[in-house]
């Protein structure tokens, strides 16, 4: 896998430092309260589990899937819920934990989607922040790292279900862009 990797942005020491300063900020400002962190499947499975061990009181996790990726990682422009949480949110204090913001399409979809469930607060955790591609303002809390407009994967990130479990946030070689493609 390393050798499909062409730059590391992110090392994995890095992200795990950003990871701890996220959840000390977030254990410091939800302090008391009923915190529920709300992830969204599958690419932000790896921040939320770190992120969650990191945060000093109590939390309640839930998750959500949808759609707005095709099949060749393009984004396809309309979101689909295909998991809805199985808790509910009323009176709540939310974070939304992100892997990656891009357009904020899906985002925005998601936080219109909340609101009506009359949460205590809505607040958003994103990890990579890419406002070059940013269509919709969305309300961030709580940001990682802002990265170029690059297609990025590790971390939970992945190009065609592949390189979800590497420990960094890294750039593919075209090459294994093109070989994965003929896939």
């Amino acid at each position: 896998m390393a050798d499909d990797i062409a730059e590391i942005l992110i090392p994995e020491a890095e992200v795990q430092a950003k990871v701890r300063e996220l959840g000390r900020a977030i254990s410091r400002d939800y302090a008391g309260k009923d915190l529920v962190l709300i992830s969204v499947l599958r690419g932000g499975f790896v921040f939320l589990a770190d992120l969650c061990r990191v945060i000093t009181l109590p939390v309640t996790i839930d998750v959500m899937a949808v759609s707005s990726y095709g099949p060749d990682a393009r984004p396809l422009g309309v979101v689909k819920i295909l998991k809805d949480l199985d808790e509910s949110v009323t009176d709540r204090e939310i974070l939304v934990v992100e892997d990656v913001i891009d357009t904020g399409l899906t985002l925005s979809y998601l936080l219109r989607n909340l609101e009506p469930r009359a949460p205590a607060s809505l607040k958003v955790c994103v990890l990579l922040d890419k406002p070059a591609r940013r269509i919709v303002d969305l309300p961030i809390a709580y940001r990682g790292f802002e990265v170029p407009d690059k297609f990025v994967v590790g971390y939970g990130l992945d190009y065609r279900q592949r390189y979800r479990n590497l420990p960094y946030i890294g750039i593919l070689t075209k090459e294994a862009v093109d070989r994965l493609n003929r896939q």
